[in-house]
């Protein structure tokens, strides 16, 4: 679950990171009691969406006076905002977020990321803010610097200033720096986090160390145990059917292809767009039902895939081990005949109760395409794609 940059600063500010005093808007009116709250004579207006690149895309704006204020709020605010991250539609910005401005001296980048290579967290630093680390890792590599982090111990402050010290920050500055590492990563564990991110990170030339920028991910699969956090959920930002498929605890996400996949296990759900994109097409979603799906669940799951306009066809593919053949058998007839179903269907069953599921479906009177294995079944939808 992604959260927007003034939800993620409010958090921060929890665990002693610096960030500076800021207020979100809706409308310009509040736009403009922000600031004059805030105070000072320097503000920075930000579109609040759930992507990055804002300020490429005109999302971010400097102003100098209350006139500004209310220009820039009145631009961003109801703008659909394109980045990079959005893709071309876009976003709509919904609301603002005017902070007070500060003095930048330097632009560092710092982030905390779950490392699949190590099994735990790796803190990563730059000397390079306020751009992509990705650009930054494939043109500069040597300037990201790192600290796997011992799940045992957690980050130790030695390791968070050797940091400080590899990415340039002066060293009258490293003991804030220190203090905000140590932070930062502790807000990442206690909230159970994938990502914590903070792009830039800033020196100001009063020698405050700030997080100027700040993105967290969360683990949707501890959120039970942070209702704090789930409450900052907004799903406007959320692509609908992966809002409406959470409703039935699916787990669904949408893709850009042509072929809608229902799957059991997330596993065999990746080896299926793997082998689909093998045979020349492309998957439209990935979509487990997980191992306990009944009649009702799979119904919606088809209502979600085919709610894409994209969608082509339909590949089901399971395998019956606590989930029964001859249950998904019942569920995709009844599905089929609910929804009237106008696009190919190929079928793939293997597991617990197999045979009868087969039955089921082969005595369906309905235009059911039977696979005997994965490739047969991926072979087929993609021939059904192509109208062979």
């Amino acid at each position: 679950m992604n959260i927007h940059e003034f939800q993620a600063k409010e958090i921060l500010k929890k665990y002693g990171v610096t960030v500076l005093k800021g207020q979100v808007a809706k409308s310009v009116d509040e736009a403009i009691s922000a600031a004059k709250s805030i105070g000072g004579d320097l503000w920075v207006v930000k579109a609040q969406i759930h992507a990055g690149g804002r300020g490429k895309g005109g999302g971010v704006k400097v102003a100098k006076s209350m006139d500004e204020v209310k220009e820039h709020s009145n631009n961003i605010l109801g703008m659909n905002l394109v980045t990079h991250q959005t893709g071309p539609e876009g976003k709509m910005v919904n609301q603002i977020f005017v902070e007070q401005g500060c003095n930048i001296e330097k632009e560092y980048y710092v982030g905390a990321v779950v490392d699949r290579a190590t099994g735990g967290v790796t803190i990563m630093a730059s000397s390079e803010g306020g751009v992509e680390i990705e650009v930054v890792a494939e043109k500069s590599p040597e300037k990201i610097h790192k600290a796997h982090v011992d799940p045992a111990a957690g980050l130790m402050p030695f390791q968070a200033r050797q940091l400080a010290f590899a990415i340039g920050i002066p060293a009258p500055q490293i003991g804030k720096a220190t203090k905000f590492f140590m932070g930062l990563y502790k807000a990442f564990i206690e909230t159970d986090c994938s990502l914590a991110e903070i792009n830039p990170l800033v020196q100001t030339k009063e020698g405050d160390i700030i997080a100027l920028d700040a993105k967290m991910n969360f683990d949707s699969n501890a959120l039970y145990r942070h209702p704090d956090v789930l409450e900052l959920r907004d799903i406007t930002e959320e692509d609908p059917a992966e809002v409406e498929a959470s409703k039935y605890d699916l787990a669904f996400i949408k893709l850009d292809g042509e072929i809608g996949c229902l799957v059991n296990g997330a596993g065999l759900a990746m080896a299926t767009m793997d082998i689909i994109k093998l045979q020349g097409s492309e998957p439209a979603n990935f979509l487990d039902v997980g191992g306990g799906a009944d009649k009702e669940k799979v119904t919606n799951a088809f209502k979600i895939i085919l709610e894409d306009p994209n969608v082509k066809a339909i590949l089901v593919n399971i395998f019956g081990g606590i989930m029964k053949c001859d249950i998904i058998a019942e569920g995709i007839i009844a599905a089929t005949k609910e929804l009237g179903l106008n696009v190919p269907l190929v079928v793939r069953l293997e597991g617990t109760n197999v045979e009868k599921g087969k039955e089921i479906l082969s005595g369906s009177g309905l235009n059911i395409i039977p696979a005997n294995d994965l490739t047969d079944a991926a072979t087929k939808v993609v021939a059904a794609v192509k109208g062979a």
